[in-house]
């Protein structure tokens, strides 16, 4: 299925959005993730389907000083 991810056309096989944050190794690390405009929380990220055409950003949090 295609995806826009931060506002870019993907192909992607995961079926939700925790199989999406562990491909893009974001697993235990500091992100947000919003579904066509919904802020999803982390609890609810593994029984949240992604579905074809949908608008997923990401955003991760990156520590600098």
């Amino acid at each position: 299925m295609h995806i826009y991810l931060n506002g870019e056309l993907q192909q992607t096989q995961c079926h939700n959005l925790l199989e999406l944050v562990q491909q893009l190794a974001l697993e235990g690390k500091r992100f947000a993730v919003e579904q066509n405009e919904m802020i999803v929380p982390k609890s609810r990220l593994e029984s949240t389907p992604i579905h074809d055409q949908d608008r997923i950003e990401i955003i991760h949090a990156v520590g600098g000083g």
